[in-house]
């Protein structure tokens, strides 16, 4: 049976293609939510681009026909424009008769409901107006289509129980051959995956290695120097596993998903400063991060756009002082990170301006991409030109960004979307290893 979907401003808002994720279905957009659309459509952020794009959607489909009678969408479903009555109200209870564009928009959902035998959903991202779309009776839901189950977010490590003879062999010849089937569960490794190979029968005889697909063989990681990355050296199982794939340049894209502490940022800059200062494998090592929300104008700060950057980059300059601290400490002459950015070794940049933009042969660092939606995220990584490596760091549990939660928001997206792809590598972070207190406050509050 066909089904009728109402959708509120803020899906169109969020993603711009929604009207075609509905299958064979009829689409019905309010023209309330034509109206607040309109008046994004100047903003200079994602949100405006989502606006305009929408416009010029409808724009272009009222050319099939009237879009108050309907058109057909290239999906073989249909869409239709909806006018409320000037009695709008009618169908409401008194305590939401008051005039406001939520309430026409919920007025001209029931109204398809009442007047409709088929199934009738009412699509909002807005927890409130899903609860008053409940209460008149209304079936309602949540944009979903780019959403991803935090609780099931792909974890990039997992354990494997084998004999001893077999980690003795991995030991012992520097690899394993490994045939990729699936186990009870029915799971296979995906590309990448970083793995500890565990005796069965002695749990303390283990082996980290990750499984490269190509090659149909788990291979140990990365041996760092004696002294550490730039003075840091990996502190628990997980941060070894990151090591290795942020120092393998065969991997193009790598996801660190982790509460505060565990050391995502730190370990993403010191192997960034290795790979770019030390190696020579790359010309400049890219810093940024959103300056939320994303786009928005700098012009609130005084100064130039470094001026400006300065307060949302302190973290960066932070930890980059970290290590140049450790580097000290190993006998070598201390640089400041202004030094690096001199020499044209590091560069810090805001994402509002990647739009466009060509980035090849650099390390490329985006911290904080939880803040990020599905669709910035991708403009980010497309911008990525011949030899780049980029690197998304965040917590899906620490999010400003109010269009965007755990389940939606781009970095999520992409740790699900990439995951078993040859050039993507992904960990996910639990031990804290900032400090005790630090460890403590990310568990108890």
């Amino acid at each position: 049976m066909i089904k009728k979907f109402i959708l509120d401003t803020n899906v169109l808002l969020h993603d711009s293609q929604a009207m075609y994720k509905f299958d064979d279905n009829e689409v019905v957009i309010p023209i309330t939510v034509i109206e607040e659309i309109d008046t994004f459509k100047k903003d200079l952020n994602e949100v405006g681009r989502n606006a305009r794009q929408v416009s010029r959607q409808l724009d272009e489909l009222r050319q099939a026909g009237g879009l108050t009678q309907g058109v057909p969408l290239d999906n073989g479903g249909s869409l239709r424009v909806v006018l409320f009555a000037k009695n709008y109200a009618e169908n409401l209870p008194p305590g939401l008769k008051v005039e406001r564009e939520d309430n026409r928009i919920l007025s001209i959902a029931v109204a398809e409901m009442e007047n409709c035998d088929c199934p009738v959903i009412f699509v909002t991202k807005d927890t409130n107006l899903r609860i008053k779309a409940d209460v008149m009776g209304l079936k309602s839901q949540d944009y979903e289509s780019d959403k991803v189950s935090i609780s099931e977010l792909y974890s990039g490590t997992s354990e494997l129980e084998v004999p001893a003879a077999e980690i003795d062999r991995f030991y012992g010849q520097g690899y394993l051959e490994f045939e990729n089937k699936e186990d009870e569960n029915g799971a296979k490794l995906y590309s990448n995956q970083c793995l500890t190979l565990i005796d069965a029968g002695n749990p303390s005889h283990t082996a980290l290695c990750r499984y490269h697909k190509r090659e149909g063989r788990l291979l140990p990681l990365y041996k760092a120097h004696k002294e550490g990355i730039w003075g840091i050296q990996a502190r628990n199982r997980e941060q070894h596993f990151v090591l290795d794939i942020l120092l393998d340049n065969a991997v193009q894209l790598v996801t660190l998903v982790g509460k505060a502490g565990t050391g995502k940022t730190l370990l993403a800059i010191a192997a960034g400063l290795q790979r770019v200062a030390d190696d020579n494998q790359y010309t400049r090592l890219l810093i940024s991060r959103p300056v939320f929300p994303m786009g928005r104008d700098l012009g609130f700060l005084p100064g130039d756009v470094e001026e400006k950057l300065a307060p949302w980059m302190q973290p960066i300059f932070d930890n980059v002082d970290l290590l140049l601290n450790n580097v000290e400490d190993r006998g070598k002459r201390k640089r400041g990170y202004r030094e690096l950015v001199d020499m044209g070794i590091m560069e810090i940049e805001p994402l509002t301006y990647i739009r466009g933009r060509s980035i090849p042969n650099q390390y490329m660092i985006v911290d904080e991409a939880q803040n990020l939606t599905p669709h910035e995220i991708k403009t980010i990584i497309t911008r990525a030109g011949e030899g780049t490596k980029i690197v998304l760091t965040g917590d899906p549990y620490q999010i400003d960004n109010p269009y965007v939660d755990s389940s939606s928001n781009g970095l999520a997206y992409v740790v699900e979307k990439f995951k078993g792809q040859d050039v993507a590598g992904h960990v996910t972070l639990t031990h804290g290893e900032r400090s005790g207190l630090a460890e403590l406050a990310a568990n108890l509050l």
